[in-house]
């Protein structure tokens, strides 16, 4: 019979006790996240950046103390606090960003998932986890590429670092000597111009989008003039707009001018999943390679991005070899070799919050999340419509919302949001277009009712007067 732990030991959250050691541990955790959003009492903390940080500082006390506390009350302590100090996308008024509220199941994943914690760079840290990651990644690249005979995914950080996967996979394609030139859309990912400069490439070619997406006209004049290898990345779903690049058109002109292409749908990525929604996402099938997120319209706990690629030949490019994790005769023996999934050496089971939300929701309950918060969305733009004091930037192509208050300036529109964020209100978050300050409201929770957006509407009103 295996010994117990020694009680100076602190127990450990794997094996065969770490369950025991972790059930108190879970009702300490559970009953500080009660304690600290009531406490909190709305989507953000009131008082701003000082008020929220003394309050931290004072429940911390010291930082490294010489001695410790008691582990369950160090663990309520600090999860108070965190908690009354979060900003809450739970909260039907913090809709700033795309901030999801994660679904409580995919949260215990991801306990299961630290509890176990396997390191996906190597089969034998992580036998189980590495064929659960094959089969949801080929599971995911299908719904990209449904008709491709070897579509594949890696299991990434978000949309920033597949981006730059994309890049990277762009240049290996073309090889060193020729360096990738990147066209994108003004509205496009931030993201594209630092992984141009993380990897030595160009500076991108931004293409002018008086309507907020990639103009077909004026990416065929670009392409025309520019020379050498080139790649194209469109959009679906802009950061700020929630629009979607024309992406068939965009496609037909990679195809003439001999461009590669890349669509960011970080955001509106997962709407393939919603029969209603998936038509906007028509074309995406004919990019090169594809950004997802999952912690965004998925409501995955981050992180959980995904690059989709046509076929598993295109990740080649991404091998590497170090003998203590995969060496060749290991390989050759059929351990599966996982340091050509990922930049990333060492890096978390992100996939089991994954395939626990597909197999649990299925495709319909995927989908119908994300038709419900596209409703949601539609019902703010018809009561900002509705409102004479307010404007409405357009109709939601998602769940994203511009509006503002009419003829207002810029200055009072951003007091306006800092207004509400100072009394922990609301959270909303702003955008520039047509050269003008808007409101942003990102709907991502689908318990939001239609009473919490009149109410929204209200606090707007009431920081207007102000």
């Amino acid at each position: 019979m295996r010994a117990a732990p020694s009680p100076t030991i602190p127990p450990l959250a794997g094996g065969e006790t770490g369950p025991d050691a972790l059930r108190p541990l879970l009702d300490t955790v559970l009953d500080a996240l009660r304690e600290g959003a009531a406490a909190r009492g709305g989507p953000l903390p009131a008082g701003g950046p000082a008020a929220v940080t003394a309050r931290l500082r004072e429940a911390l006390g010291e930082t490294l103390p010489d001695t410790g506390t008691d582990p369950r009350e160090a663990l309520h302590t600090l999860t108070r606090a965190l908690t009354e100090g979060a900003a809450d996308p739970a909260h039907p008024h913090c809709a700033a960003h795309l901030h999801t509220p994660p679904l409580a199941l995919a949260a215990a994943a991801d306990l299961a998932a630290s509890a176990l914690n396997p390191s996906m760079d190597s089969w034998d840290q992580a036998p189980a986890a590495s064929a659960l990651e094959h089969l949801v990644t080929q599971a995911l690249a299908a719904e990209v590429y449904p008709h491709a005979p070897h579509p594949d995914a890696l299991v990434t950080t978000g949309g920033t670092e597949s981006n730059q996967l994309a890049l990277l996979l762009a240049r290996e394609r073309h090889g060193p000597a020729r360096a990738v030139q990147t066209v994108v859309a003004a509205a496009a990912h931030h993201s594209f111009h630092r992984a141009a400069w993380l990897l030595g490439l160009p500076e991108p070619v931004t293409i002018p989008s008086p309507t907020g997406t990639l103009d077909p006209v004026a990416l065929d004049e670009a392409l025309t003039h520019l020379h050498g290898p080139l790649l194209v990345a469109a959009t679906a779903g802009t950061t700020d707009t929630g629009r979607i690049d024309p992406l068939p058109e965009i496609a037909d002109l990679c195809r003439t001018h001999g461009a590669d292409l890349h669509i960011d749908a970080a955001y509106g990525g997962p709407a393939l999943l919603s029969a209603t929604h998936r038509p906007l996402l028509a074309g995406i099938d004919r990019a090169h390679t594809v950004t997802l997120d999952l912690h965004k319209l998925g409501w995955l706990p981050a992180a959980a991005g995904i690059l989709a690629v046509r076929d598993t030949a295109d990740l080649t490019p991404l091998a590497h070899t170090t003998d203590y994790l995969n060496a060749d005769d290991d390989t050759e023996a059929g351990l599966p070799d996982l340091l050509g999934r990922s930049p990333r050496t060492t890096r978390r089971p992100d996939v089991l919050k994954i395939a626990v939300a597909l197999r649990a929701l299925g495709r319909t309950g995927l989908g119908d999340l994300v038709d419900r918060c596209a409703t949601l969305a539609r019902h703010l733009a018809d009561l900002v419509d509705k409102n004479p004091a307010l404007e409405l930037y357009e109709r939601p192509t998602l769940t994203t919302v511009l509006f503002r208050p009419r003829h207002a300036p810029d200055s009072h529109i951003a007091a306006i949001r800092r207004t509400l964020l100072t009394q922990g209100r609301a959270v909303l978050g702003r955008a520039r277009a047509d050269d003008r300050l808007w409101l942003k409201a990102t709907l991502l929770n689908p318990h939001t009712t239609p009473d919490d957006l009149d109410t929204l509407i209200t606090l707007v009103e009431g920081s207007t007067d102000r």
